[in-house]
């Protein structure tokens, strides 16, 4: 048997550029302190800690959460690339559901360098030879840095395949600043225009310019979660319950397909939702707001139709019709998104738990959903996994 899972306390910091954030464990302790306190719990009541994070030494997360406290209790520390976040909340909701404690904590934090992603080891074999040699085969362009192959290979196989306009990503990106600019916590509020997007620096001609990619981000965000009855016991917010989550790895069509989509998860991120869906009982078309993982436009687009918010082949019309934002059929990334907010790696899935939380409680201010009631987060890490997470107001 599982039980019910709450979250009852979400915290995050301002987002922050590298070189401009405090170090890790002071932006991890902010961030957990102000989960506790949304909480209104006490560090010594949490059981079991979760501490994500990608680029950073062994038992950094008991370094972080020792400076909120030192009691003694298993901390787990987590890297599953950008999915990191997400898969702290996912062992720290499984921990919950199981039985095996009452509360649990979900901590993820980044303390980035500038610059394009990179591998810290070269003595070794690397997690993406396969995904390398697969984008290399299917778009080349090496003097590209890998990521922004990846997603600007799969948003050009979708260009390829329906016709896609350049200027439909530039418009997912021009809606992500619109949106952020009601986020005090994002990292970049001012509003691009579309026409802005499309002549900022191309970073491959006729594919992507720079302001399609999310930047490079310091950061950190927190949620405890707990039982019903442990709630009921310390009188704590159940407002928010996980009502279905699952995570995913890839199969063989990520490298079988010959699809730079699947490449970057698409196959993931359909199988994730689609078992959601399956174990709450409702579909997309249900949905009130989503915090989807864009890190480039083109992911957006992507991942619009993987979660079946539109139709596969929709997806242009999906964004040119205004059904991604306000007033349209579900609200994505109302926090500014990956785009605009910031992708501190480890702390990103929690930073879109933090912003769905307050959606739900109706609490999000200039960024609230009116009556939003069912939100889902998608979060995907290459090499890979992803995480799909629905999120029911009670």
């Amino acid at each position: 048997m599982t039980r019910d899972v709450f979250v009852t306390g979400v915290g995050m910091i301002a987002f922050a550029k590298p070189g401009r954030s405090d170090p890790y464990p002071v932006m991890a302790s902010r961030a957990v302190t102000a989960a506790l306190a949304d909480a209104g719990l006490g560090y010594d009541k949490v059981q079991q800690a979760y501490a994500g994070y990608v680029y950073g030494d062994s038992t950094a997360g008991q370094r972080a959460l020792y400076e909120v406290g030192m009691s003694g209790i298993p901390i787990v520390n987590v890297n599953n690339n950008c999915s990191t976040g997400s898969t702290a909340l996912f062992l720290a909701r499984q921990a919950v559901a199981s039985g095996a404690v009452d509360c649990a904590l979900a901590l993820g934090f980044e303390q980035m360098n500038p610059g394009a992603l990179g591998s810290v080891y070269h003595d070794r074999p690397s997690p993406f030879e396969r995904f390398d040699t697969a984008t290399e085969e299917l778009v080349g362009h090496g003097e590209i840095p890998l990521a922004l192959r990846y997603f600007g290979g799969a948003g050009m196989a979708h260009m390829q395949q329906y016709g896609t306009k350049l200027s439909t990503f530039a418009k997912i990106r021009a809606k992500a600043s619109r949106h952020a600019s009601n986020n005090p916590l994002a990292l970049f509020r001012d509003i691009v225009s579309e026409e802005e997007v499309l002549a900022s620096p191309e970073i491959w001609p006729g594919v992507m310019t720079r302001l399609m990619a999310c930047p490079p981000t310091c950061g950190a965000a927190a949620a405890v979660l707990c039982s019903a009855d442990f709630a009921q016991k310390h009188g704590l917010d159940r407002r928010v319950r996980i009502a279905a989550q699952a995570m995913t790895t890839d199969r063989p069509v990520a490298f079988e397909a010959r699809d730079m989509r699947e490449v970057v998860g698409f196959d993931m991120a359909r199988n994730a939702a689609l078992a959601v869906y399956e174990a709450a009982g409702v579909g997309p078309e249900d949905l009130d707001v989503v915090e989807l993982h864009d890190c480039f436009a083109q992911n957006e687009l992507l991942s619009y139709e993987a979660l079946g918010l539109c139709p596969q082949g929709g997806a242009e019309r999906f964004v040119c019709d205004g059904d991604n934002t306000y007033g349209g059929k579900v609200v994505t990334n109302p926090s500014g998104g990956l785009l605009s907010k910031g992708h501190p790696l480890g702390a990103t899935g929690l930073a879109q738990c933090t912003e769905l939380v307050q959606q739900l409680r109706g609490t999000a201010q200039r960024r609230q959903v009116e009556g939003a009631r069912l939100a889902l987060q998608h979060n995907l890490g290459l090499g890979g996994a992803c995480v799909v997470t629905l999120y029911e107001r009670t």
